[in-house]
């Protein structure tokens, strides 16, 4: 369904209703309607006056305090933090968030738009025969060129060689060279359902169709290859980063009993969910960004693994997450899947393993690239943090 389609379904009172605002019935009910976020305390964080309540096709809105609103994408794209729902692009998550509001199917649209400046046309259903494959162990030279500047080490590479190719699609009319494809397959076939792209001068995109949703870059270190022997799963956003924690761990990794992943930047609901039920007696381990959308990656996997709805709004003064119709704020700064072990029970299944503090991911630690200049953590405040990681009762990797 196209977008208007879509809006005389879902109106942005809907929307509302389900990041947790309620209708103030004081201001009445008439041309306009006001709703607000309570904020626990008996007060509101936010409160929006919508226009044309009785129709969904109609609807806008404005916050009483910016005077800022617009319609029910706008209100959708200011909280797109806030479903559990991902896309491949901030209007296909949109598109979804109102397909799923209006109980409509929708196709998984391919990358196309990521691939127009590269001659990429998009397919909507990932072919295979459209790409020409090499394994990147036949030329590790080439494959290097991409490694390097990222401080990703030569026997880091070789480790993931066998899950690492050469791609070239065969339909492109303006590059025709080579580029670095991470194969994404589903979790219960092996099937390869799409590529995550690399190549020269920072180039990457999706090859056109590929599964998102439910396709990731899966990488089994295990002898057996027996889901059942596997005691970890490692999720990051990309396969650069995946392997630059391989690398800069490699020595506390049981890699023998582990597999490695790469959501490509997206975390998607039934990507969780599919490889963790192959992998049934592994824990699942966050090692997603350190900025808010990594730790919100965190804390939607948790409760993926658990079963637990979580409504996470990340809002200004704070990230709202509210657990069976309760509501708790979180510092944007610090919240992450630790703060979500106080008021949650998280079980065995789920760990933390972030980069160190100042470090956005693992790749910026790997080549040691700081957000900003920070003072090395004296032998009290390193102290202090354990003690702090002990009070919460469960055990986080360092």
């Amino acid at each position: 369904m196209k977008f208007n389609d879509l809006k005389k379904k879902v109106g942005v009172d809907d929307i509302a209703y389900s990041l947790g605002y309620r209708l103030v019935r004081s201001a009445g009910i008439g041309k306009f309607i006001e709703m607000s976020l309570p904020d626990g305390r008996g007060g509101h964080t936010d409160t929006v006056v919508i226009r044309n309540p009785k129709s969904k096709a109609d609807q806008t809105f404005f916050h009483r305090n910016s005077s800022k609103g617009g319609d029910v994408i706008d209100f959708i794209q200011e909280n797109i933090n806030g479903f559990s729902i991902t896309g491949k692009d901030k209007w296909d998550t949109v598109r979804r968030v109102m397909a799923k509001f209006a109980d409509e199917p929708i196709p998984d649209y391919g990358d196309g738009k990521y691939l127009v400046e590269a001659g990429y046309v998009d397919n909507q259903v990932f072919d295979p025969k459209r790409w020409m494959v090499t394994p990147a162990k036949e030329n590790m030279h080439h494959v290097m060129t991409y490694f390097e500047p990222r401080g990703i080490r030569k026997e880091t590479v070789e480790a993931f060689a066998p899950y690492l190719n050469r791609v070239r699609d065969l339909n492109a009319t303006k590059f025709t060279n080579f580029n670095l494809g991470f194969p994404y397959t589903l979790p219960e076939t092996g099937e390869v359902a799409g590529y995550e792209i690399r190549g020269y001068n920072k180039f990457k995109s999706k090859a056109a169709g590929t599964n998102s949703t439910q396709g990731a870059w899966i990488v089994d270190m295990t002898e057996s290859k027996n889901p059942l022997d596997v005691k970890n799963v490692y999720f990051a956003e990309s396969g650069f980063d995946i392997m630059a924690f391989f690398q800069f761990n490699r020595l506390k990794l049981d890699t023998k009993s582990s597999v490695f992943v790469s959501l490509g930047g997206a975390l998607s609901n039934q990507q969780i969910t599919g490889i963790m039920r192959k992998y049934s007696e592994a824990r699942a381990v966050d090692c997603f960004d350190n900025d808010i959308p990594g730790r919100i990656y965190g804390m939607r996997m948790a409760g993926l693994i658990q079963g637990v709805h979580l409504n996470i709004v990340n809002a200004t003064d704070a990230i709202h997450v509210t657990v069976r119709g309760t509501e708790h704020l979180l510092k944007p700064e610090t919240a992450s899947m630790k703060d979500l072990a106080s008021f949650m029970d998280l079980g065995s299944r789920v760990d933390m393993w972030k980069p160190a503090k100042a470090f956005k991911d693992w790749n910026d630690q790997v080549m040691n690239k700081p957000m900003e200049a920070m003072a090395l953590p004296n032998k009290f405040q390193r102290n202090e943090r354990l003690a702090e990681e002990r009070a919460t009762g469960m055990k986080f990797n360092p």
